[in-house]
This record gives structure tokens, C-alpha cells and sequence, in this order.
């Protein structure tokens, strides 16, 4: 079996580790570790996030020293409904998850069920990637470090928009037709479509479903007692968080849950829930390496804790994280991001669902960290707090405000070649004359079929297994624009038909937006025209 070589960076870096008013404290729980002066300091940036950002809700828990210093949640579940947000409302950590589906993975390892370097093919004999070899050398470990060798979020128009109609299954057949832009285990590239298959190779190695095992070996040993995944039901639950986006100038709730939750193909990925009690117990687990589970025994052998945070990826260091953090190097572990901060082991990881911002960070050298839940658009917002509680813990003689490092991300904006997006608003409706010859129904071999269709005086696109997906086509001077119906769908898309001497037509997207979220992966499509419209 061959085993990927260590590079020097990662030799080197293995051996470096051998809206309330201001003042208001609406939601806190005081904590019998914290003192006065720190507490009012954490209520300063909190209350400077919370108004800076006009946050529709926010929940913050900081452990300082192994001890529980501070816990504080503002805002409401739904904007303008009146219910509050406390300590136990429960909140989408989007990617958060993948710290747990590892931590799983790493308890099955404990048990003597799977080992990392185990081929994947071994638990999932269908398993298949596009490149026979990757196929055969891919181990469980390359599942989860993002050196698939695919482009930044592939596939991820089967896991997202929801609601839609596609299966792990389908997810599993279809890895093997997306393309790979660089070759295996050469560089870093965001994945979410691998974690499915981990969550799928932990079933297959566990002997029960993704969400049972989860459930089994992560949230009953810790007491996560308000984590949710899979079926669950939001009244007998109740205190549920839900997503905003920002219209108008106002917060307003977006893809709002039903009276039942249902398990979703991405759960492995970023479908965990938990409220903010959970996730500083959480944070506390890890940072007491002591830490035993429900039934007395060690939670995750010394061993398995040490695998999760070895750096198995190296990734670039931001010129940001150089001018703020004085950081040095940057890795991916198991389903953790891994850097050095003012000269500390900074563990950390971000969730993004749409309108639901999510941060865990850890600071082990000191036994503190902290968590930070926001159900609104919240990008800059979780950046700034991730900045000043790291500086506030690691190099408090340093520490700087909210608003200084909000104000840097303004002008970062604001730079001229910061937005690389072209103007659209001039656009218009196209005539089905426009697409004579092109009108159809289209396939792509992993998303399936789609239709460019007459619909009155104009031409739609409706993706079968992504309904969501669906909008006019527009033209924008000499190109073609799909103007998504969906609110909830933010990039934009440019179409090109293209026929070859046979006559046969195929069908591209591409982002309007070149920095518009990975996960639109519109470059991955590749559709052939297979019959007329219905």
C-alpha cells in the first residue's frame, strides 16, 4: 500500500508542535470562574459585535484556564417574534460537524473498527473517484484533509441549495465524473463531498446509521443533550434558532424549519445542531485531555486526540492572518484548521450555512477557547470575534476593539480590486427564438437533468433534482444570465451553449462573481442536450 510522503513544511510544522444597548447583559449566565473585570470586558465586545453588526442574534461562551468564564446570548430565534434567544436555543454549526464526524471516526479507531490508513474501497466497494488510481489509493484519511485534488467544493450543487432530491447514493456514483483540476494529495482544496462518504464509511464500520452512531459516541458520552442530527421534531425540541438574511436593512428569517426536521444527504458534512450550553461543553471536552465520557472511561485515547490535530494538509497563510495574528504556518487536521497565534497552537473551525455563521477556537496552550453561534448573515462579524477573543486570551497586553478590526475589513472591501464581480443590471428577458436549435432537455452525468425551456415569452432553466435551482435566462449584451427565482440562490450564473460538427449541443455555467461561494460549483457542469422539451 503506498503511503503519501511528509513534505518538509509539514515536517517542520510536526516538529513546531512536538441589537441590545451597549452595557446590557440580556441572556448571560454568569460562570462561578469569572471575575468582574472580565466579564465586563467580554460584555464590551459582545455588545460593540452584537450593534456593530446589527446581528439578529448572537450566543458567545468562553472557557478560560479549563473553567467556564462566560456565557451570553442577545436577539431572538425569528426577528420581530419576541422570542429570546437563551443558552439553549439551538443553532446550525454547519461545519462545525466535521470535527464531529471525525471525532466518531477517531472513537471507531479506538474501538478497533477502522484505521486511518484503511483503503476507503474496503468499507464502500463502489466507491470510485474519476482517476482509477486515486480510486484504489484513496485511505479514510484523505476523506477528511481536502487533498482530493478536486476543485473548492465540488459537487456541492447536490448537497446545496436545499430542499433537493439527492441521495448519498447518488453521491457516491457520481464523485466518479467530477474531474480533477490538480493531481491527488498536492495541495488544499475545500471539500464537503468526501465527508458524506466518511459518514458513510463510519455506517459501514460502526454497523449503524451516520446519525446513530453520532448520536452513540459523540453527544450521549459528552452530554450534548440539546445536539440534534438527523429526524427530529422542532416543537418537542422547541427553543430552535432560524437562518436570517439581510433585506432592506432589516433581518429577515429564510428557509424556516417545519414542524418536523428531516435528515439531510449532508448531515455528515454540516447538518449537526446544538445549542450553545452543548458547544462550550464541547470545547471543554477537548480541552481537557483527562476527559472521560458518560460511563467513567477516557472519551478519545491520548493517541486519537493527538491524530485529530496533527497537521496532515498544509494551506496558505493569508496576508491577513500574517498582519493580525503574526501567524507563521497553517494546516488542516481532521476536520480542524490548525495555525499558530502570537506563537501558540490556535485550533479552530468555521461553520456557513445561509443565514447561520458558526466559530469554534481553541487555544490549548492556555486550556481556553471559545464558541460563537449568530443565526444572520454574519461573515465579517464572526472574523472580528474570532480576532479579538483570540488577542483578549492569547496577548491581552495587544488586544484591540471590534471596531478596529471591523473598520480594517471595511477598507479591505472598499479596496478597488476587492470586487471582481461585472455589473448586470442590465439585462432582459430573452425570446425562446433567441435559443432555436438549443431549447431541450439537458443531462450532466452527476447533477442529472435540467431543462432550457419556453415558459410564456420567455426561456426558464429548471434543474429535476434541485428545485430550487430554476430562474429566467437573461441576456447581459453578448452573454446569457440565469437570473435564479430563489432568493435563497445568491450566484449568479452565466450560460454558453456550445455545438459540435455532429450537431450535438452542450451547455456550461460558470459564477458571475468569480468570489461568489465555492459551492456554487457551476464549472463542474458539463451538460449534453438529450431531447426536446416536454
Amino acid at each position: 500500500m503506498r503511503h503519501r510522503p511528509r513534505s518538509p513544511v509539514l515536517i517542520f510544522i510536526l516538529a513546531l508542535l512536538a441589537a441590545p444597548l451597549a452595557g446590557a447583559a440580556a441572556g448571560r449566565v454568569d460562570a462561578p470562574g469569572a471575575d468582574d473585570a472580565n466579564r465586563r470586558a467580554l460584555d464590551r465586545i459582545f455588545d460593540d459585535a452584537m450593534a456593530r453588526y446589527r446581528l439578529p442574534g448572537l450566543a458567545m461562551g468562553v472557557v478560560e484556564d479549563g473553567a467556564v468564564t462566560y456565557q451570553r446570548t442577545a436577539g431572538e430565534l425569528v426577528a420581530g417574534e419576541g422570542a429570546a434567544i437563551t443558552p439553549d436555543s439551538v443553532f446550525k454549526i454547519a461545519s462545525n460537524t466535521k470535527s464531529m464526524t471525525t471525532a466518531l471516526l477517531a472513537r471507531l479507531v479506538d474501538a478497533g473498527k477502522l484505521r486511518w490508513d484503511d483503503p476507503v474501497r474496503r468499507y464502500l466497494p463502489d466507491f470510485r473517484m474519476h482517476e482509477d488510481w486515486v480510486t484504489r489509493e484513496m485511505q479514510v484519511r484523505d476523506l477528511l484533509i481536502h487533498n482530493s485534488g478536486l476543485r473548492a467544493g465540488a459537487g456541492d450543487l447536490m448537497l446545496w441549495p436545499e430542499p433537493n432530491t439527492f441521495t448519498r447514493a447518488d453521491i457516491l456514483r457520481g464523485l466518479r465524473y467530477l474531474k480533477p483540476v490538480h493531481s491527488f494529495r498536492s495541495r488544499y482544496d475545500y471539500d464537503n463531498l468526501l465527508y458524506i462518504v466518511a459518514g458513510e464509511v463510519a455506517a459501514a464500520a460502526g454497523g449503524a446509521p451516520y446519525e446513530t452512531l453520532l448520536r452513540r459516541e459523540v453527544f450521549e458520552p459528552l452530554g450534548l443533550s440539546r445536539c440534534r442530527i438527523g429526524d427530529w421534531s422542532r416543537d418537542a425540541v422547541g427553543d430552535v434558532a432560524q437562518p436570517h438574511v439581510r433585506r432592506d436593512g432589516g433581518n429577515v428569517a429564510v428557509r424556516r424549519d417545519g414542524a418536523q426536521i428531516a435528515a439531510t444527504t449532508m448531515d455528515p458534512a454540516g447538518g449537526v445542531r446544538c445549542s450553545l450550553r452543548d458547544m462550550t461543553a464541547w470545547i471543554g471536552a477537548w480541552l481537557d485531555p483527562e476527559r472521560a465520557g458518560a460511563d467513567g472511561k477516557p472519551w478519545l485515547s491520548p493517541r486519537q486526540r493527538e491524530e485529530l490535530w496533527r497537521p496532515q494538509m498544509a494551506m496558505t497563510v493569508s496576508k491577513r492572518q500574517r498582519e493580525w495574528s503574526r501567524t507563521h504556518f497553517a494546516a488542516y487536521g481532521y476536520g480542524w484548521r490548525l495555525s499558530d497565534t502570537d506563537g501558540r497552537l490556535k485550533v479552530s473551525h468555521t461553520g456557513t450555512l445561509m443565514g447561520m455563521y458558526s466559530l469554534v477556537t481553541l487555544l490549548p496552550e492556555r486550556r481556553s477557547g471559545f464558541v460563537v453561534l449568530i443565526n444572520g448573515e454574519a461573515g465579517q462579524a464572526r472574523s472580528v470575534l474570532d480576532q479579538v477573543l483570540s488577542e483578549r486570551i492569547g496577548a491581552p497586553a495587544t488586544a484591540r476593539t471590534v471596531a478596529y478590526y471591523a473598520d480594517a475589513l471595511e477598507r479591505e472591501a472598499a479596496a478597488p480590486a476587492a470586487k471582481r464581480a461585472p455589473d448586470t443590471s442590465k439585462r432582459t428577458a430573452i425570446r425562446p427564438s433567441t435559443l432555436s436549435g438549443r431549447l431541450g432537455v439537458y443531462r450532466d452525468p452527476w447533477f442529472g437533468e435540467a431543462s432550457v425551456c419556453a415558459r410564456g415569452d420567455g426561456v426558464e432553466f429548471v434543474a429535476r433534482k434541485s428545485p430550487l435551482l430554476a430562474g429566467k435566462i437573461m441576456s447581459v449584451g453578448e452573454r446569457l444570465l440565469l437570473d435564479w427565482s430563489a432568493d435563497e440562490v445568491d450566484a449568479e450564473a452565466w450560460l454558453d451553449f456550445a455545438t459540435a460538427t455532429d450537431g450535438a449541443v452542450a451547455l456550461t455555467l460558470a459564477k458571475v462573481d468569480p468570489d461568489a461561494d465555492f459551492s456554487y460549483d457551476y464549472e463542474d457542469l458539463a451538460f449534453a442536450r438529450i431531447g426536446d422539451c416536454p
